[in-house]
């Protein structure tokens, strides 16, 4: 039966568009202790993806909870995309996602069908990464929301944060940046449907692929690149790992048609929360400014940032090429020398 209902008319903000911004959330975070607990490995007060806890000296506990409003209309690819993300953060700390719990919000009038098919969106998605949805929390609300709180499994000597890159590390980027200022312009129907399923399938697509490549080598640091962006991702890393970052902009796979929006000022709200929180770290040198901005887009189910060591970078890169949307070599990780902390070049 076609499908009725449109999603994104019922929200104010889309996906990881609708996200506190990074310099909100510090703030709101302040002054909350975290209990002294050896076996927490990793706690909110890192900014990481999750958190993750030991317990044994094999076997440590991801845990990461991900929801937000609709970004599609169909409810079948609302549930997928948001159940990809997710997943992403126990993939970006190294782990592989094991249980998981559906989050969600409904209208009292949305039809039934319409909920139906948004948790069989994030059942398919967590059957495709090997999870299990075991139950969950619903409630009525004037506006759709859907996500999961993920349990993941990782080694405890191989856990993989936004905090450990090197200097000389090389930045890889899996895949292409844009999605955010795609899915603003699609609500005033400026998009073609096929730029739109092009974008989808970049929402749905796990990375668990990109988890399982790079765990076979030195990576050092990795972030999902979700609602602060790039650039905002980027600056957490830089700052958590005391180091620099220098991206080349011509080496960052950028949507076209999202490049052509952004020259247009057709920009996502969440892009100047993104600058107002990143750009005092950030020297854009003679970047276009419509560029920049694509680094400041809010992007949802994005892909994975990981920091290489040089001597591995070649083969991960080749790797990722064949398994990932868009394998990108992106930058590199350099000693601190005071000032900014992201140099766009």
């Amino acid at each position: 039966m076609e499908n009725k209902v449109k999603l994104t008319k019922l929200a104010n903000c889309a996906g990881c568009g609708a996200k506190v911004g990074a310099g909100v959330l510090a703030k709101l975070l302040e002054g909350i202790k975290v209990r002294s607990d050896p076996n927490l490995l990793v706690g909110f007060d890192k900014s990481d993806d999750a958190s993750v806890y030991k317990v044994s000296d094999e076997l440590a506990l991801v845990q990461t909870v991900d929801f937000f409003p609709p970004i599609a209309d169909d409810p079948y690819t609302f549930g997928a995309i948001a159940a990809t993300n997710a997943l992403s953060d126990v993939y970006a700390m190294g782990g592989e996602p094991k249980l998981a719990l559906n989050i969600m919000a409904v209208p009292k009038d949305l039809p039934k069908e319409a909920v139906h098919q948004i948790l069989r969106g994030g059942y398919d998605k967590a059957y495709e990464a090997g999870a299990i949805i075991t139950g969950g929390h619903s409630i009525l609300d004037d506006e759709p929301k859907y996500g999961l709180a993920v349990t993941g499994f990782v080694h405890p000597d191989k856990v993989l944060t936004n905090s450990g890159a090197k200097d000389g590390d090389v930045l890889l980027l899996t895949k292409p940046i844009g999605i955010g200022i795609l899915t603003t312009a699609a609500k005033a129907d400026l998009v073609p449907k096929e730029t739109m399923s092009f974008a989808f399938k970049l929402m749905t697509t796990l990375n668990k692929s990109a988890r399982d490549a790079m765990v076979k080598y030195r990576v050092h640091s990795c972030t999902d690149v979700t609602g602060f962006a790039l650039l905002g991702h980027s600056c957490e890393m830089a700052q958590g790992s005391d180091v620099e970052i220098h991206l080349n902009v011509d080496d960052i796979d950028l949507i076209e048609e999202s490049l052509e929006f952004a020259r247009m000022g057709i920009l996502p709200e969440g892009m100047y929360r993104n600058r107002s929180f990143a750009e005092a770290y950030v020297d854009s040198g003679e970047i276009e400014l419509a560029k920049q901005d694509m680094l400041y887009d809010p992007q949802t189910s994005g892909g994975l940032l990981i920091a290489v060591h040089p001597d591995d970078a070649d083969a991960l890169f080749e790797e990722l090429k064949g398994v990932v949307p868009s394998a990108q070599k992106i930058g590199t990780v350099k000693k601190y020398s005071g000032g900014a902390r992201i140099y766009l070049h």
